[in-house]
């Protein structure tokens, strides 16, 4: 699928694939209450359910090559760090291209979602995937924010995503191009 990024790696971070075995390490993410509800699985209190229907989706996503969410590891321990990626989106009833990423509690605040989302970004653009680029963030998830602007997005949006409200950031191929040179 041409948009996973299996084999992949930024100065600190390796992209491999979702794997079943993930799941407990994934589980965390789900403490967090805040991180469940910007995710969209808030409104289920178990935190297993929320894990299962997150690893549902994963791989319907990548079976329905509608993109997908690489885990991201350290390179040096391989501990599950995230996972990042290019997802296929429809808002507002157009398709785009989103940059997605989730990281695990432990993780936040150390420049891991902005490191990675940048390598997805680049990927992205790089190999012609697009000539715009989005996150779709909840409209109260002000460190994800943060990310997409360090990535170079702008936002461009507030709109309803999944009955949720969400921050549409945008970049495009041209605005990247004037970033990297």
């Amino acid at each position: 699928m041409k948009y996973l990024m299996y084999g992949e790696e930024t100065e600190r971070l390796l992209y491999r694939p979702l794997i079943p075995e993930d799941y407990n390490t994934w589980l965390e993410l789900f403490s967090d209450a805040d991180a469940a509800r910007f995710v969209g699985l808030g409104h289920l209190y178990d935190r297993d359910e929320q894990c299962r229907i997150w690893f549902d989706r994963a791989f319907l996503r990548i079976e329905n090559e509608m993109g997908g969410l690489n885990v991201i590891a350290d390179k040096n321990t391989g501990e599950l760090i995230g996972q990042t990626g290019l997802l296929v989106q429809v808002v507002d009833e157009q398709q785009h291209l989103e940059v997605g990423y989730s990281i695990l509690p432990r993780y936040w605040r150390k420049g891991y979602a902005t490191e990675a989302a940048r390598k997805c970004r680049d990927h992205a653009f790089e190999n012609n995937y697009t000539d715009e680029l989005i996150s779709i963030i909840h409209v109260e998830n002000h460190k994800s924010a943060k990310v997409a602007e360090l990535n170079g997005m702008t936002k461009w949006k507030t709109t309803d995503y999944k009955g949720f409200p969400v921050d549409i950031y945008r970049i495009t191929k041209e605005e990247w191009g004037r970033l990297t040179q």
